[in-house]
């Protein structure tokens, strides 16, 4: 079935509340439920689903594809609990030697993650030219040494977006040795900066364990609810992938909550060039789009401490939440919270109980505080581009101002409330390939159409349907400081998620 025969699932699992929504082929919404978060994913999502698939309007048979914005993705790196111990094999001795691996880790994550490292032969330089020959042999030696407690491997070679060789070559050698252990390469993941590539590779590998826990709560939910659908979880650029694939890939899932809520908010506002605030229950992220996608971060982001060059939303987080609806004065209550104090302004209407008066003063400066952080936050992501909207969403979006100094206008678009829910929904699979090679116009050509194929054949792997992916972009950066022009090259290709055929419907 194609996506346009169908209906799309969403989910967002926030801190606070748990959102799903259903779009038809348009992208219209169809039906949408909001449930309390259960610190149990599995309670959470199964909650959502029921709620929603018991509603009139969604026939469980015509959904095709259900997508899971992934919760709380950075908890296992934070916690240290669920991670993998990873082995990590270095490329790139003796060159690379005086910073060993992890070296640049808080420690007590590194002694968490850590199943022994090694730092071996091989590699290239950013021409291509090799350093030295891989030393297959020192790479088996590794490999009989962290056998009994490896339960992932992470392999970074010098150079090797430019050439993967040693790593593919390396990743064999250590399959026939260790057996079908997940293994994380660094030019599937990372960019050029070797500490920083191979800390995003470490991180993937240490948690594949938690993705493939996510992945299995969001099957065994549509299991129980007898939705035969596809499958997807959201990653950090506004797109989505399949679960074999997200597993895979899972540090692709860090920093999807926001930009599930940039897309959902230039869906259903129908705006791609804004400054996008996402304000929860407990705190407000804010990012810029771009052509209706989230801008990603240019420089090194560092994730619980550990610096990394995948490419993450560049988002400013405020102390900035509506609270918790259970416990506010507008809901019967006792704490005074941020809705309280935008209800008692007049700037929305929550609950069924009035704000008492003595509560005044105090609320209007709590929610002049936040008027200010928002602003400031509003500067730095629209870096003083006044000619950008504020697109507002999250469940205490009804807290934003009608107005603010610098935005030419504040959009509180339809469903702005379950924004990320839409944006899982309404999310495209995507695939990206990126090189260094040379700046010879011959050879670049050459380059962009091979790294054509390669975005296409990963956006495939992710899930989309083959017949419908197509060029979103190509990026092309001229390297500095190099003997001879070099470019770095970046094409991302997206297409609709392939969805499961529609099912005839039970006996009534």
């Amino acid at each position: 079935m194609s996506t346009a025969e169908g209906l799309r699932l969403g989910i967002d699992v926030g801190n606070t509340n748990t959102d799903a929504v259903v779009v038809d082929q348009h992208g219209v919404l169809v039906a949408r439920a909001k449930v309390p978060t259960s610190p149990d994913l599995g309670v959470s999502v199964d909650a959502v689903v029921v709620d929603l698939l018991g509603q009139a309007a969604v026939d469980p048979a015509r959904v095709g594809c259900v997508t899971l914005g992934a919760p709380r993705t950075t908890d296992p790196i934070s916690t240290g609990r669920g991670l993998r111990r990873v082995a990590v094999l270095r490329i790139g001795g003796p060159l690379t030697s005086a910073v060993p691996p992890l070296v640049t880790w808080p420690a007590a994550l590194r002694d968490t993650v850590a199943a022994g490292s090694a730092i071996v032969a091989g590699g290239c330089e950013f021409d291509g030219e090799r350093i030295a020959p891989l030393d297959e042999a020192a790479i088996m030696a590794f490999a009989r040494e962290v056998a009994p407690a490896a339960e992932a491997v992470a392999i970074t070679a010098v150079f090797s977006p430019v050439d993967p060789t040693d790593e593919l070559r390396a990743a064999a050698i250590l399959r026939s040795e260790l057996g079908e252990i997940p293994i994380s390469m660094s030019h599937e993941i990372g960019s050029m900066g070797l500490l920083e590539r191979e800390n995003a590779t470490v991180l993937n590998a240490a948690l594949c364990g938690d993705a493939a826990a996510t992945a299995g709560v969001l099957e065994a939910t549509m299991r129980r609810n007898s939705v035969d659908a596809e499958c997807y979880l959201t990653q950090n650029d506004g797109t989505q992938m399949a679960l074999g694939y997200a597993t895979r890939f899972p540090v692709l899932l860090i920093g999807s909550g926001p930009a599930n809520s940039m897309r959902g908010g230039a869906h259903s506002s129908g705006v791609t060039d804004a400054v996008v605030a996402d304000i929860g229950g407990s705190s407000t992220a804010v990012g810029r789009l771009v052509n209706g996608f989230p801008w990603q971060s240019l420089t090194p982001s560092t994730v619980s401490g550990v610096v990394t060059n995948f490419r993450l939303p560049d988002v400013v987080e405020v102390p900035i939440g509506g609270g918790s609806v259970r416990e506010a004065l507008c809901c019967g209550g006792s704490v005074p919270t941020l809705t309280d104090a935008a209800v008692h302004a007049g700037r929305t209407t929550f609950g069924s109980n009035p704000v008492p008066r003595q509560w005044g003063a105090r609320l209007a400066r709590k929610l002049a505080g936040a008027d200010r952080l928002l602003a400031e936050a509003v500067d730095r992501v629209g870096r003083g581009a006044e000619d950008l909207p504020l697109v507002v969403v999250g469940g205490a979006g009804g807290i934003a101002p009608d107005r603010m100094a610098g935005v030419v206008e504040v959009v509180r678009p339809p469903y702005f409330e379950v924004a990320n829910a839409l944006g899982a929904a309404i999310a495209p699979v995507s695939g990206y390939a990126e090189r260094i090679c040379s700046g010879r116009p011959d050879l670049l050509r050459a380059a962009i159409e091979e790294l054509t194929t390669d975005a296409f054949g990963r956006a495939i792997q992710a899930g989309a349907e083959p017949e419908r992916v197509q060029v979103a972009g190509i990026e092309e950066v001229p390297l500095a400081y190099l003997r001879d022009p070099a470019v770095r090259i970046r094409v991302r290709a997206t297409g609709p998620p392939v969805t499961s055929p529609p099912r005839a419907p039970g006996p009534s």
